[in-house]
């Protein structure tokens, strides 16, 4: 886990990521057998995510404000946070966050701490990503249908993605914990260096702004 010191919780301009592309990636080993058949193995038990933001650079502004905020993340040494235009939410891209979008838990009378997860999928292959950098403001908890609010039945850390019930409301036995949420994807940089472009006066590109996630 990095270094909370190694990381800015600022986010990415979110117009020049509005026009960036990428996202998620996994490694998977595969070997060919002599009859011909294949032997797969997951390298990795998460998928990572890599973004290209350069294609939503559109102006000198643009240019200036990613150099200066490439030099206060000095290159690849701090992570800071970056809004996904496709997946920044508990729920479609254009639905309203609900807080019985995603289950994270299940009470027990003891547990106070519960993780933020977006589940992927359904059945056997689903998939539970941590959420580790969730929007101020964004979250809304359930527990047993009951909405929960934020500074009375629970607190949040923002930078884990934590969810800490104070004692007189922690979820009893049998309480499905629900939350909705906005988030972005912590991520750094993946390169030390970055090459402008000038095409015309007024005008310039980034050819590749190469930015990858962060794993928790």
């Amino acid at each position: 886990m990095p270094l909370l010191h190694s990381f800015h919780d600022v986010l990415f301009p979110t117009d020049i990521a509005l026009g960036a592309a990428g996202g998620p990636g996994r490694r998977t080993e595969i070997v060919t057998l002599g009859s011909g058949h294949e032997q797969r193995n997951a390298r990795w038990a998460n998928s990572r995510r890599r973004y290209n933001a350069g294609y939503g650079v559109k102006t000198l502004d643009d240019l200036s404000d990613v150099i200066a905020f490439f030099e206060e993340r000095r290159g690849r040494l701090f992570g800071f946070r970056f809004r996904d235009p496709v997946d920044h939410k508990s729920c479609k891209p254009a639905g309203q966050v609900s807080s019985s979008d995603q289950k994270i838990g299940e009470g027990d009378a003891i547990n106070a701490n519960y993780q933020l997860l977006k589940t992927y999928g359904l059945g056997e292959g689903k998939w539970d990503r941590k959420i580790t950098k969730p929007v101020l403001g964004s979250v809304a908890i359930e527990v047993g249908g009951t909405p929960k609010i934020e500074g009375v039945d629970f607190d949040i850390n923002y930078l884990s993605g934590e969810i800490i019930f104070v004692s007189q409301s922690v979820p009893a036995i049998g309480q499905a914990v629900r939350a909705g949420f906005e988030f972005d994807v912590p991520v750094r940089f993946d390169v030390d260096e970055i090459t402008i472009n000038m095409t015309h006066f007024i005008a310039g590109e980034i050819t590749s702004i190469p930015l990858l996630e962060i794993l928790a």
